[in-house]
C-alpha cells in the first residue's frame, strides 16, 4: 500500500505540465474558446536549453544545463524568475512559465509568462562559482532576453546578488546600462522598495480577503505555514504582527508545532540563510503532520505537490492559501472544494512578487522611483481587485477557485492572441 501511494505521488510529480495543461483546457472550454487557442497556449512558444561550462574552484570544468521558457508574448514581454535547483527539469520550467502567464493575467499586467532554471545545487557552490554560473547563463540566453523581450527575476535559491551579477553581465554584452532587463535587484542598482517581501505581502492580502468570506477574524486565527524561506518567513512575521497565532512552521528538515503560538521573532532570529531553523529543536514533527494540524488557515509555502489525493481528506484547515507554486494537485483541489475548504490558488495568492516586479520595471523605464508606502498601496489595490474578480468568477460560474483563477488569467492572453490574428 505504501508503495502504491509513493507511485501515485510520483505520477502527480511527473505530470506537473500535463495537470497544468488540463486546467488550461478546462478554463478555455468554460470560456468558449476553440481548440486552436488551447493548442497555442498549452506549451511555451519558445524554450531554450543551454549548456554552461564553469571552471570550478578545484580547477575542473563542470558543464551545467539551463533552461529559459517563454510561454506567450501576445500581451507583452515575458516575465518570470530563474531558479537554481538540482531538481530543475524542462517540463517544470514550461509549467512554471504558463503559471507566470496566468499570474500576469489575473493581476492585469502587460506581460506574458517566462521562467528559467539551472540544474545545480547552490548550497554546495562557492560565491565565485555562483557568480560565474549567473554570468554564464546570461551570456547563453542574451539573444532572447531584454527589457522589451523577456525579464528575469529571483526564484528558488536565487536572490538580489545573483540578479545584480546577471544585470551587470547583460549590460556588458549590450554595452549600455540596462536595469530594466531584470527585477529583484538591490536598491542601489535600481531595485524597488518592497520587492523582497512582496510575495508574502500579496499572500497576506489574500489571506485577509479569504478570511472575510469565511467570517474569520485574523486576530487570534490559528495559522500553519509550511516553508520558512523568503515567502514563509515574511508571511509568519506579517501574520504574527497582525495578531494571528502561528501554531506551526516547517523547513526542509521538519516542522515545529505549538498550539499556543510560536515565538516567530525568536525563530526568525535563529534561522540560517536557507530558512532552516528546525534542526535547533528536538521536539519536531514531520511536514505531513504539519499539513494535517487543526487550524483556521493553512499556507503551503514550500514546494510542489504537498497536498495530494492521498492526504487531502486529512486537511483540517478552513482556508488553504497557496504561497508556493503548485502545492496542491488538481485531484486534491476537487477533494478540498467538495469538503467546503476555500482554496486561494497559487496563481492568485503568490502574484504579489510579479506585481512588484512590474512596479520595479516601470520605475526603471521611467527613471523615477517610488516610496515603500506607494509600492504597498499600489500592491494592495491590485491584489484586492484580483481576489474579488476570481472569487466572483468562482461564485457566478460555480467552479472552484483554481479553475476560476485560470479562467481569469487565461482570458487576456487568449484575447490578445486572437486580436493579433494568431488564432
Amino acid at each position: 500500500m505504501a508503495g502504491q501511494e509513493q507511485n501515485s505521488e510520483k505520477e502527480e510529480n511527473l505530470n506537473i505540465l500535463q495537470s497544468t495543461q488540463a486546467v488550461i483546457k478546462e478554463a478555455l472550454d468554460k470560456l468558449g474558446y476553440p481548440e486552436p487557442v488551447y493548442e497555442l497556449l498549452k506549451e511555451p512558444i519558445r524554450v531554450l536549453t543551454v549548456r554552461i561550462p564553469i571552471r570550478m574552484d578545484n580547477g575542473t570544468v563542470k558543464v551545467f544545463t539551463g533552461y529559459r521558457a517563454q510561454h506567450n508574448d501576445a500581451v507583452g514581454p515575458t516575465k518570470g524568475g530563474v531558479r537554481f535547483h538540482p531538481d530543475v527539469t524542462e517540463d517544470e520550467v514550461k509549467a512554471l512559465s504558463i503559471w507566470m502567464s496566468l499570474k500576469a493575467g489575473i493581476v492585469d499586467l502587460p506581460y506574458g509568462g517566462g521562467k528559467g532554471g539551472i540544474v545545480c545545487d547552490p548550497r554546495e557552490m562557492s560565491f565565485r562559482e555562483l557568480e560565474s554560473l549567473s554570468r554564464g547563463y546570461v551570456r547563453a540566453i542574451s539573444q532572447l532576453v531584454g527589457p522589451t523581450k523577456d525579464i528575469p527575476a529571483p526564484d528558488v535559491f536565487t536572490n538580489s546578488q545573483i540578479m545584480a551579477w546577471m544585470m551587470d553581465e547583460y549590460s556588458r554584452i549590450r554595452e549600455f546600462d540596462s536595469p530594466g532587463f531584470i527585477t529583484g535587484k538591490p536598491l542601489v542598482l535600481g531595485g524597488s522598495h518592497g520587492r523582497e517581501s512582496a510575495t508574502a505581502k500579496g499572500v497576506t492580502i489574500c489571506i485577509r480577503e479569504a478570511a472575510k468570506t469565511k467570517g474569520i477574524e485574523i486576530e487570534g486565527a490559528r495559522v500553519v505555514i509550511q516553508g520558512f524561506g523568503n515567502a514563509g518567513s515574511y508571511l509568519a512575521k506579517f501574520m504574527h504582527d497582525a495578531g494571528a497565532k502561528v501554531i506551526g512552521i516547517s523547513d526542509a528538515y521538519g516542522a515545529l508545532h505549538n498550539p499556543e503560538g510560536l515565538d516567530i521573532d525568536y525563530l526568525l532570529d535563529r534561522r540560517d540563510s536557507f530558512g532552516t531553523v528546525t534542526k535547533l529543536f528536538k521536539n519536531t514533527i514531520t511536514n505531513q503532520e504539519l499539513l494535517q494540524l487543526d487550524c483556521d488557515i493553512l499556507v503551503p509555502a514550500a514546494i510542489e505537490n504537498q497536498i495530494t489525493k492521498e492526504n487531502a481528506h486529512k486537511i483540517k484547515a478552513k482556508i488553504v492559501v497557496e504561497a508556493a507554486n503548485g502545492p496542491t494537485t488538481w485531484e486534491a483541489t476537487k477533494i478540498l472544494t467538495e469538503r467546503g475548504i476555500l482554496i486561494v490558488p497559487d496563481v492568485l495568492a503568490s502574484a504579489g512578487g510579479v506585481t512588484v516586479s512590474y512596479f520595479e520595471w516601470v520605475q526603471n523605464n521611467q527613471g523615477y522611483y517610488w516610496s515603500e508606502e506607494e509600492v504597498n498601496s499600489k500592491l494592495e489595490e491590485v491584489l484586492v481587485k484580483a481576489f474579488d474578480n476570481v472569487y466572483r468568477t468562482s461564485r457566478t460560474r460555480r467552479v472552484n477557485m483554481r479553475l476560476a483563477a485560470y479562467m481569469v488569467g487565461v482570458r487576456k492572453m487568449a484575447e490578445a492572441s486572437r486580436f493579433r490574428g494568431w488564432v
